[in-house]
């Protein structure tokens, strides 16, 4: 052993005992760290310690619980295993598990998919499992194309790792097409019991604030510009697929999961595995996502060598406490904690709330802390109106619903543009008190991501200590309340914070508004099967609901892609919305809108307001910047779009503008990387006045384009859902553009 990894080893160890005995913190990560500083190697230099060998666990969504279970299954078969059961899964992570563990046969470990390009080439692990591709902190990561060249760098540094990979995703199967590696595959089959599904053959995909509005859903082939055809779908992209163009699809399964049947008490599926070995595997937990994650776990721990029996005797003793799935009860009421931290994470949860068919509650906590990505507009592209629905059939009298961590306001703006009046709390204490206030009885369901996670299962942890008598200090002896002082400033705006993410709430509106008895405002939704990046498909979602409470018949269309697109007929409609999507998605969309160029451009100067946000934006001038490439734009506004050059990067966090569409400061969120010159005469949407946010360009301080009726800007948020003044200026403009009042009579 050399000087090196001998003083890596003893820094690892110091910091250790300082974090546990004198910081009282977990030593999950910083031991790692300073191990990695003075000796880069040092995970190599460890891997000796684990005889049989070892697996990586990888994937948006789920690493954590299949890491956990599969580590769980090897112990129950007798195998010592070193694991970073705590969810550090960075490079820091995985060199603390292997410092703090002696040797072992196996080690098992969660690894993040961006960081796995520098784990793999050190531990060249047996296998890698893939357990999916979302998207996730597209602020910090970017598309999910960066995520899978990532992953295809390291298996290709590690040529011996067997991928495990989920052959129902997509993106998952497009990495498996670029590497050599010897592969294995796990998906759904179709069995007897796998009967339920909408017209594509799967479960109903989750949509983001009404029919006009997308779902997060990937349909663009990922090997070419052709779209996938899914004869089954489970939920948002996952089933299975094919595309007509070039012949990708799913490939065959060698662990199959049949007859899935879901329920409030738990889920169970029959696996049909090589030579035609069948297993019945069982669990009290729900969720198409937990199918997926039990099935990954379950094909793992065989190809490790794991009997049946260890696995469903690690199973039926698995209980995550890490805020995973993890039950409480507080005062005789059931809670379940669980994480969600992307859009399809929360959808899942939904799920899981929506198959409960006694009285629920739910709250949300979500923080915009580095862990979690800056930009909280993901939330748009979460299916909340399913709770409205829930309460509009009549399944349920009341449903309580609150909002807290760092972004509640965000998460209360969004809610109510949901149909759903959540109340703000500081704390998991909170929403149980106030649900006693209300003699509420049912389970509480609390769904947190990244950060807000550790705070609420504290909070409750205390909670049940309290209960059972072991708590004396830390609090009163019963739920203490928000001040209501503090919980009324909030909601009407006046707290104090940073001007950028400030959230203009939205009016309520407690009465039935008067109707309109003109025609209805008519929205076009371009292109949202491709344009759909950012929640940004809320902002039709503002609009509809803007012109609901105000009385205005509205008529809301998404207009698709190839023949939908060439019908379209803008005679009769008031408001055009085009968002921005992905680089390969934007660059054929706008082929597709280059054949409608004219349409919109006789729209556009008869004063029909178009609303253009990020990618359509550039897309509005003679040339927009697409992955780097400069390609023709509609023309439609005299502006271009280039390309930052050089080492300058993206453009991207919070920003506030002065515009003359809002007496407030109009707020969002910007992550570009084009920059944007618009030409001489041609207004902006607003100047730039927060400290942080760039706009167009570097230079000038300025956001978007105003010409006519047409607005563009690179604000997400969604733009219209953070500022709700803008909102109802689109729609006077439209409104007014047809001579028909702004008002109701």
């Amino acid at each position: 052993m050399g000087l090196r990894r001998v003083a890596a080893r003893g820094a690892s160890a110091l910091s250790t005992w300082g974090l546990r005995h004198v910081f009282r913190r977990p030593a999950a990560n910083f031991p790692g760290k300073a191990a990695l500083l003075i000796d880069p190697h040092i995970i190599a230099g460890l891997k000796p310690l684990l005889r049989k060998g070892s697996a990586v666990v990888c994937g948006t969504n789920g690493k954590t619980t299949v890491n956990n279970l599969v580590a769980d299954a090897l112990e129950h078969a007798g195998s010592t295993v070193v694991c970073n059961r705590t969810g550090a899964n960075l490079d820091s992570g995985i060199a603390t598990a292997l410092l703090h563990g002696k040797e072992a046969d196996w080690g098992v470990f969660e690894c993040d998919e961006l960081w796995a390009a520098k784990v793999l080439p050190q531990l060249a692990p047996d296998y890698l499992l893939l357990l999916n591709l979302f998207r996730d902190q597209l602020d910090r990561v970017g598309e999910v194309s960066v995520i899978q060249d990532s992953l295809v760098a390291a298996l290709e540094s590690s040529p011996r790792t067997v991928l495990v990979y989920n052959a129902d995703d997509p993106f998952c199967a497009a990495v498996a097409a670029r590497v050599p590696n010897k592969k294995a595959t796990f998906g759904t089959g179709r069995g007897e019991g796998d009967g339920e599904g909408d017209g594509d053959g799967g479960p109903p995909c989750h949509t983001s604030g009404g029919e006009a509005s997308p779902a997060p859903f990937y349909q663009m082939c990922p090997m070419c510009s052709g779209m996938l055809a899914y004869a089954s779908r489970r939920y948002e992209h996952l089933g299975e697929y094919a595309c007509g163009l070039c012949g990708f699809g799913r490939p065959p399964l060698d662990f199959a999961a049949q007859d899935i049947s879901l329920g409030a008490e738990g889920l169970s599926f029959e696996v049909l595995a090589e030579q035609g070995a069948r297993t019945r595997i069982s669990a009290a937990y729900s969720g198409e996502y937990m199918a997926y994650n039990l099935l990954a776990a379950f094909a793992l721990a065989r190809l490790l060598g794991c009997p049946e029996a260890a696995f469903h005797g690690a199973l039926d003793a698995f209980d995550p406490q890490n805020g995973r799935l993890q039950r409480f009860s507080v005062e005789g009421r059931p809670v379940l904690l669980n994480l969600a931290k992307n859009p399809t994470g929360f959808n899942q949860n939904l799920s899981l709330i929506l198959h409960d068919t006694g009285p629920v509650a739910a709250a949300f906590f979500v923080n915009d802390k580095e862990g979690d990505g800056r930009d909280p507009s993901w939330l748009w592209d979460v299916d909340f109106e399913a709770l409205a629905r829930r309460l509009e059939s009549g399944e349920q009298a009341a449903l309580p619903v609150f909002a807290g961590g760092i972004r509640r306001e965000d998460l209360q703006t969004r809610l109510r543009y949901a149909g759903l009046e959540a109340e703000l709390v500081d704390s998991a204490e909170d929403v149980l008190a106030l649900l006693a206030g209300q003699s509420f009885e049912g389970q509480a369901y609390l769904i947190a991501n990244y950060t807000a996670l550790p705070p609420v299962r504290e909070d409750l942890l205390r909670l049940e200590r309290r209960d059972s008598g072991r708590d004396t200090g830390g609090g009163a002896s019963s739920p203490r309340l928000v001040k209501a002082a503090d919980r009324q400033a909030r909601q009407s705006g006046t707290e104090t914070h940073p001007s950028p993410r400030h959230t203009e709430q939205p009016p309520r509106h407690t009465e039935q508004p008067p109707r309109h008895t003109e025609q209805p405002v008519r929205i076009a939704h371009l292109l949202p099967d491709l344009l759909n990046f950012y929640g940004d498909g809320g902002n039709v979602t503002c609009l509809r609901k803007h012109c609901e409470w105000r009385g205005i018949p509205v008529e809301a269309v998404s207009v698709t892609q190839g023949q939908a697109l060439g019908l379209l007929d803008l005679a009769d409609i008031d408001i055009v919305f085009i968002g921005g999507g992905p680089d390969r998605e934007q660059a054929f969309a706008s082929e597709q809108l280059l054949g409608i160029r004219e349409k919109l451009r006789a729209f556009v100067e008869a004063d029909g307001v178009l609303l253009a946000v990020c990618g359509g934006f550039q897309l509005l001038g003679h040339e927009q910047l697409v992955g780097g490439r400069p390609i023709p734009g509609l023309g439609l506004v005299d502006m271009v779009t280039t390309d930052a050059g050089g080492k300058a990067g993206r453009l991207v966090g919070d920003i506030s503008l002065q515009t003359e569409l809002s007496t407030q400061p109009v707020t969002g969120y910007e992550n570009h990387a084009g920059r944007t010159f618009l030409g001489d005469g041609l207004r902006p949407f607003g100047r730039v006045v927060s400290s942080t946010g760039h706009g167009n360009n570097d230079t000038e301080k300025i956001d978007g384009v105003f010409y006519r009726n047409v607005l563009g800007s690179y604000l997400h948020g969604p733009l219209l859902g953070k500022n709700p003044q803008v909102t109802e200026a689109l729609i006077t403009r439209a409104l007014e553009r047809r001579g028909r009042s702004a008002n109701p009579r």
